[in-house]
């Protein structure tokens, strides 16, 4: 029998998370309900093409963060991309070096330049400094990063956004659920993308959407998900398929009901950890800011290898020795992957 210790992430030199949950258990929800949904699918033989479930997932996902548009897709990913082709970027856009592949290459796909960026050592979000001298004749826009929940210095990047005629969009992938000064993270900038992998707090097995108080964007993400088809036969645009299936959209309203739940245990397993580690001289657990919503998932813990005595990678093989299954997150970071290594 092997023990977990939640999929903890420990980093020294480069961030990682650890979710607060078995390594690789995703929150389920309601099992009946979920079938209930899947037997209704299944009479109705309405299986994808924006079908009734995606049309209630999308006006529950708006509702909840407060925002007048969303656009539910496959993954994050897809979302990411359609939103850079809608927003029309091109060139170079800004991103941070530390995230996700996925964010850097959702870019790469377009034909743009992403343009890595340091982040702030406090907020391990995008620093706004850094975005200012990463700026070229080039740059058409700002990608930012809400990392592990935590929003970035969304004030500063829209203020630079305005000042040079700039994009922003913003990688909501681990941010579902969360705040910041008193608005839900979802309604920033241009748009913001949601991921619902099976990973995050709310899955679709695999889903994300796009968020956004602009209607003729959405109008445009619309079509872009749909081959750019305007009508029965109406093609309009050179889009993908990026359409969320009914059977992702019926999971990801099952998990939406069990939200509270899911960020309670959450919230246990966050503290617990805190308590379990609290006076360990070289180890920190990131703090959250409990004066806004978040959901949790993410517990960052660093490892001062001078203070600590042992460093990152050792407590790494220790633990997997002992059978407790933890991993390091975003290393050696994207900026030092396939293809922007070379």
């Amino acid at each position: 029998m092997k023990r977990h210790l939640g999929d903890l992430a420990i980093f020294g030199g480069e961030p990682a998370f650890a979710e607060p949950q078995h390594v690789g258990r995703p929150n389920l929800g309601d099992r009946a309900r979920f079938l209930e949904r899947v037997g209704r699918i299944l009479d109705t033989r309405c299986l994808t093409n924006n079908g009734p479930f995606v049309h209630a997932f999308e006006e529950r996902i708006a509702a909840l963060v407060g925002v007048r548009h969303c656009v539910a897709v496959g993954n994050a990913t897809l979302g990411l991309e359609i939103a850079a082709r809608a927003l029309g970027l091109a060139g170079e856009v800004i991103v941070p070096a530390q995230t996700f592949v996925a964010t850097a290459h959702a870019l790469h796909w377009q034909r743009i330049t992403p343009v890595f960026c340091d982040i702030d050592r406090d907020t391990l979000t995008l620093d706004p400094a850094a975005v200012e001298r990463a700026l070229t004749p080039r740059t058409t826009g700002i990608l930012a990063v809400h990392l592990w929940g935590r929003a970035c210095d969304v004030e500063a990047l829209a203020a630079i956004a305005r000042r040079h005629r700039l994009r922003l969009l913003f990688d909501a992938a681990h941010a579902f659920g969360c705040g910041h000064r008193g608005r839900m993270i979802g309604g920033f900038g241009d748009a913001e993308v949601f991921s619902f992998h099976a990973t995050k707090v709310v899955n679709c097995f695999e889903g994300g959407a796009i968020t956004t108080d602009d209607g003729d964007l959405a109008a445009s993400l619309r079509l872009l998900r749909n081959f750019g088809f305007a009508g029965l036969d109406d093609v309009v645009a050179c889009g993908i398929n990026a359409k969320m299936s009914e059977i992702s959209a019926a999971m990801g309203l099952t998990s939406l009901e069990s939200l509270d739940e899911f960020i309670a245990v959450n919230r246990r397993n966050e503290r617990l950890y805190r308590e379990a580690l609290a006076g360990i001289d070289g180890l920190r657990i990131l703090p959250g800011d409990d004066r806004e919503p978040r959901n949790h998932q993410y517990v960052v813990l660093e490892v001062d290898e001078e203070r600590a005595g042992i460093g990152r990678d050792q407590i790494l093989r220790v633990l997997n020795a002992e059978n407790v299954l933890a991993r390091r997150y975003f290393h050696p970071g994207c900026h030092r992957a396939e293809p922007y290594r070379s």
